[in-house]
């Protein structure tokens, strides 16, 4: 009869190499299953080092049981004596105890998990990316995921962390120079991945994308970019308009997930954007008739919605200031007035929500939906009082500039006072401004 016995081991170098050093014989583990070895290993080598088990287990107990009595270990044995002379109690001075090149690990791992999940190494080398580019927009974007921060100072982080453990690449030497060049192989594919991504992630989280919401941004230079044709001056988002921009559209499905973007001039206009944008989205997602775009009212002029229309799209905008007179009596009216019940977050079950009240009116083949709240009537005070405080120091101004005779010609002061009512439309149609010369 064969007799099968196995024994926990440990590898320790020694001055002959590597070698296996028994621990402890555990006897025979049939029938318990494989797959439940290794955990009793551990428990085991646990109970040896002395710590205790809140859920005494009687294998264990015997095992260790038999150790502990001299079972399957000689004492004569060079492994029986190094254990003997080696002291049962090691004592650490945690004063004098230093963590040195410690690496973040997690979040890396679960990012190149999703990373995988989305096939994105696949997407990017059907866009023509070699195998160095892959593994450099892999870097990247765990970057944006885990800690966002620039391409000068992104070297630094990766060589803080266990990237080069877990992709399987040598940073010792990455430069930002490495990481720009890499962003000018992205840019040329960017329909193809965006395309791909988009179908990738439609299957695999079940998106409707039924709604699109559009919306552009802008991000300045510190330099002259004389070799960048789309950076110009205009209406600056971050208040620099003494330096070069580009303007950056996006467009997210209701989910909140990437659908395409696009790099306009810095001097474009929001609402010139809106043709190119929707031919770019039908690019990416093809074309999904009746679906919702949802823009802003810097987008919301007529030839802006019938654009939208003309590609079979619904939307959803906010009226620009001039168009709230058409429903001011509907305003006054408190007839047909809805309220909203509104949910407090669920990361903070005592937020307070403001009262919303909302009435639907039809005009022609749109809804209009009138909204008022007691957050945005206090808002709009607000702006009017601040800009009819601005508006009567500048009369007040103009009138001190009239009367020392600075300003005398008739036409010129109506001129100003045209102005005024041009630079403070809220509160200037509450106000007769009249000049008796």
């Amino acid at each position: 009869k064969s007799y099968l016995n196995h024994l926990l081991v440990e590898s320790i170098s020694t001055p002959q190499g590597p070698r296996h050093r028994t621990v402890c014989s555990l006897g025979s583990l049939q029938p318990a299953p494989r797959n439940q070895w290794l955990a009793l290993a551990r428990k085991m080598e646990a109970a040896l080092a002395g710590q205790t088990s809140l859920l005494p287990e009687a294998r264990v107990d015997a095992v260790l049981g038999r150790v502990q009595a001299g079972g399957p270990r000689s004492p004569a044995s060079p492994q029986g004596r190094a254990l003997e002379e080696a002291p049962a109690v090691l004592t650490i001075d945690t004063d004098q105890v230093e963590v040195e090149e410690s690496r973040t690990a997690g979040p890396i791992h679960v990012g190149h998990q999703m990373w995988k999940r989305l096939g994105l190494e696949t997407i990017l080398a059907q866009a023509g990316l070699g195998a160095g580019a892959r593994l450099l927009s892999e870097v990247m974007t765990l970057n944006r995921l885990v800690s966002p921060c620039s391409e000068h100072a992104m070297p630094g982080w990766v060589r803080r962390t266990a990237m080069a453990d877990i992709l399987g690449g040598d940073f010792c030497r990455l430069q930002d120079e490495t990481l720009y060049r890499n962003l000018d192989k992205l840019h040329p594919q960017r329909v193809v991945i965006e395309r791909e991504l988009t179908a990738r992630e439609r299957s695999l989280f079940n998106l409707e994308e039924s709604i699109y919401l559009y919306d552009l941004t802008s991000t300045y230079f510190e330099g002259q970019c004389w070799a960048n044709p789309k950076a110009k001056r205009g209406y600056s988002r971050d208040k620099r308009a003494d330096c070069k921009q580009v303007v950056v559209g996006l467009v997210l499905d209701g989910d909140g997930f990437p659908k395409a973007h696009e790099v306009f001039d810095g001097n474009r206009q929001d609402r010139t954007t809106v043709e190119e944008m929707l031919g770019a989205l039908e690019q990416r997602v093809g074309h999904r008739a009746g679906s919702t775009v949802v823009v802003d009212r810097g987008m919301a002029y007529a030839e802006n919605l019938k654009q939208i229309r003309a590609c079979g799209y619904h939307y959803l905008v906010a009226s620009r200031q001039e168009e709230r007179g058409e429903h001011l009596e509907e305003f006054e009216n408190q007839e047909g007035w809805q309220e909203i019940l509104r949910a407090p977050s669920p990361s903070n079950p005592a937020q307070k929500k403001i009262p919303v009240f909302v009435k639907r009116c039809i005009c022609g083949e749109e809804v209009h939906v009138l909204c008022r709240s007691e957050g945005r009537q206090e808002k709009d005070r607000a702006i009017r009082d601040k800009q009819e405080k601005r508006m009567l120091e500048d009369l007040s101004k103009l009138e001190k500039r009239i009367r020392k005779g600075q300003l005398r010609a008739e036409d010129k002061v109506h001129q100003a006072i045209g102005r005024l009512k041009e630079r403070y439309p809220r509160v200037a149609r509450y106000y007769q401004l009249l000049y008796d010369p």
